[in-house]
């Protein structure tokens, strides 16, 4: 489908191919996404609004079994199981869950995403065979039982421990104090039969570190649910949250709960029957981040399914926007429509542009997730590539879906705070994507200390000479953007040349050079404050790399927003329909441009941008939002979601028709001669007569 609208500044717009744009945003996975979303289109697979909590969750694990029966779930797993080894794909399909509920699908992922998964990724052969069909077909719903209420995001030092029995050739989990207990964990407070449980694995003495383990937690009944907690398994029901009530999150502990030692999932770690301990990983340190490497697939999927949630707010929102009309303007008979308004446009179609560069860079991801996990690509490389990815993905992803609902709401005022309009459901529902499957800033720290570390690689395998040209080049750098010679000269270059400005911050090349630089310059300068840490006394060094910790997170931060517009850049290239990939270009524009204004102040403090071409960046941005308005329509219908996905009435052209029908209304009352005349204008013309 494609649209044409005229503006006063061209004669004719460029068209938008929204099947075109359609493909691009969709990727790989284009039909299997399709498929999913509506799949959730029949009613017994949608959130049932003013439900209580207790019927909330009986709904959704009904809609679970649903979906097993429909052979919605299976994709990723063996043949063995129904499966078909299609990691992206699945992926793909999942994140659209959220058409249907944000619930059904959070509860999804705990039940094939985390305790199916962690059988399948950590177990070998006898858990496969054992443990894995129950675990797909639901007749085992499972809990995944690493966080802790004392240690959250920090899973190597967690509680919780199991300690090897040679006599009984059984583990004895244990949970010795009360900041041990396993917490917010779906299926643990009613469904769940069994948990794959994360434990120090003590044998011989040894703290062997964290390993998982299978562990039956309820009986199960006749009717094949759950019944009651089985001895020394202790739950308690976290209760009412502020979203997601659709899952039955609760607390879990171990009184010292013996289970078989073949019950240890063993791909990384394994204990023979006379407590000897082995793994064909040397390093602790290694081990335990390739185990949690290889449950990355949480991170990969909140990235996706967050974006999936701000195409639908936006998409709600734009085309409410197209139709609703507030005050009069050139015309006292014509309200204008809210997207004409340049503070609506920029409240919307940044976050418009930020939110098809998360999606590109999640199409990214997501290819390089199936590669690694299809052993198309898998090598320890790849497996921190993909790690590193998706921890910057994942925080910007949910962060932009969080300020993106609340932008909409606002955007359509009191409409859009009414539950039928889905903006607050979605809201409560997607608060606490920016914490489970690692806290935002945790993530973003990782991918800070890896920028560290690829930069002293960088630095570490220099020659000599090299060196001496690396701290030449950085002298110049110094000299260039740091004194006030730069900072004139460039003033001077840009005074009454902002049409050259605008030119130069429209090459991709000037995009990308100032984004890539102050990545550069962050992680150079921190890396710089953090050399005496090398030399330093562990309580030293810790102090300096606190000292730091903002800065880093930031670093990472801008080292996203790289990758998104680096994301967004490279699907451009695949747009073959000319008009199509122009609308694209200054979208992407729009994106590039917003993030450095957003920055200004730090280029300006640096000696990067001036005055002027800072000024320019902020006018260009505005021409971009009038140039990019008459297709704003076409961006969101772009993402393949109709009305009837989701279900927002605000966004199904009721509007519209009231703006048509109270229009209608007042021409004819001017035409029938019987309209009021108003007070002003009475006054009026009072006051014209009588000069």
């Amino acid at each position: 489908m494609t649209s044409t609208t005229a503006t006063p500044d061209t004669a004719v717009e460029p068209r938008v191919d929204r099947d075109v744009v359609n493909a691009a945003l969709d990727g790989r996975w284009a039909e299997l996404r399709r498929q999913s979303r509506d799949l959730f289109l029949d009613p017994d697979l949608r959130r049932e609004p003013g439900l209580s909590m207790e019927e909330h969750r009986e709904r959704v694990l009904g809609q679970l079994r649903k979906m097993v029966e429909l052979g919605a779930v299976q994709r990723a797993f063996p043949e063995s199981v129904g499966g078909q080894n299609d990691h992206g794909g699945s992926l793909a399909r999942f994140e659209e869950v959220a058409v249907g509920d944000p619930s059904l699908q959070i509860k999804a992922g705990v039940q094939w995403g985390l305790f199916a998964s962690a059988i399948m990724h950590l177990g070998t052969e006898h858990h496969h065979r054992t443990f894995l069909p129950g675990a797909v077909d639901l007749s085992v719903p499972g809990a995944f039982a690493m966080t802790e209420i004392g240690h959250g995001s920090d899973v190597a030092s967690i509680g919780t421990t199991a300690t090897y029995d040679p006599e009984t050739e059984e583990f004895v989990l244990h949970t010795p104090f009360r900041a041990a207990w396993k917490d917010y964990l779906g299926n643990a407070a009613l469904h769940g039969v069994a948990a794959v449980v994360f434990a120090q694995l003590i044998t011989q003495g040894v703290n062997h570190g964290v390993h998982a383990f299978y562990t039956p937690i309820r009986e199960v009944g006749p009717d094949g649910r759950a019944g009651a907690l089985l001895p020394g398994v202790a739950s308690e029901d976290d209760g009412l949250k502020g979203g997601l009530n659709g899952i039955d999150n609760g607390r879990l502990a171990f009184d010292h709960v013996r289970i078989p030692r073949t019950n240890l999932l063993n791909k990384y770690g394994d204990v023979a029957p006379d407590g000897t301990y082995s793994s064909p990983i040397a390093s602790p340190g290694r081990r335990f981040f390739t185990m949690l490497g290889t449950l990355v697939q949480g991170r990969v999927s909140l990235s996706g399914a967050a974006a999936v949630v701000s195409k639908m707010a936006l998409a709600t929102a734009i085309r409410y926007g197209s139709e609703r009309r507030q005050f009069t303007a050139a015309d006292p008979h014509t309200e204008v429509t809210l997207l004409d308004y340049q503070r609506h446009q920029r409240r919307l179609l940044p976050l418009l542009a930020r939110t098809y560069a998360a999606q590109f860079m999640h199409n990214d991801l997501l290819q390089r997730f199936h590669q690694v996990f299809a052993g198309e690509t898998d090598t320890d490389a790849d497996r921190e590539d993909l790690e590193t990815l998706a921890a910057a993905s994942k925080p910007l992803a949910t962060w932009l879906a969080l300020e993106t609902v609340q932008e909409c709401r606002e955007a359509c005022g009191g409409a859009g705070f009414m539950a039928e309009n889905k903006l607050t459901g979605w809201h409560s529902d997607l608060d606490v994507y920016t914490t489970f499957e690692g806290d935002n800033n945790v993530l973003l720290q990782l991918v800070g200390k890896r920028l560290l570390t690829d930069y002293g690689r960088s630095i570490a395998r220099m020659d000599v000479a090299g060196t001496v040209r690396y701290v030449a080049d950085r002298a110049v750098d110094m000299t260039m953007h740091r004194t006030p010679l730069r900072r004139a000269a460039q003033s001077i270059a840009d005074f009454g040349s902002a049409a050259r400005s605008a030119l130069e911050i429209r090459d991709p090349a000037v995009q990308r050079e100032l984004l890539e630089e102050r990545v550069e310059s962050m992680v150079a300068e921190i890396a710089e404050r953090l050399r005496p840490a090398r030399t330093a006394s562990p309580e030293e060094a810790a102090r300096l790399f606190n000292e730091n910790q903002n800065d880093l997170i930031e670093a990472a931060r801008a080292h996203g927003d790289l990758l998104q517009w680096e994301a967004f850049t490279e699907a451009l290239a695949t747009i073959k329909d000319a008009d199509t990939r122009r609308v694209l270009t200054w979208l992407r524009d729009l994106f590039g441009l917003v993030t450095i204004e957003r920055n200004l102040a730090w280029y300006l403090i640096h000696g990067r941008i001036s005055n002027q071409r800072a000024r320019t960046v902020t006018s260009y941005v505005n021409r971009l939002l009038t140039r990019l308005r008459p297709h704003a329509l076409d961006l969101v219908e772009a993402f393949g979601y109709s009305p009837e996905h989701i279900g927002a009435t605000i966004g199904t052209g009721v509007e519209a028709q009231r703006q048509e029908e109270a229009r209608a209304y007042y021409r004819r009352l001017r035409a029938s001669g019987e309209e009021p005349v108003s007070e002003k204008a009475l006054r009026d013309a009072e006051k014209a007569a009588s000069r």
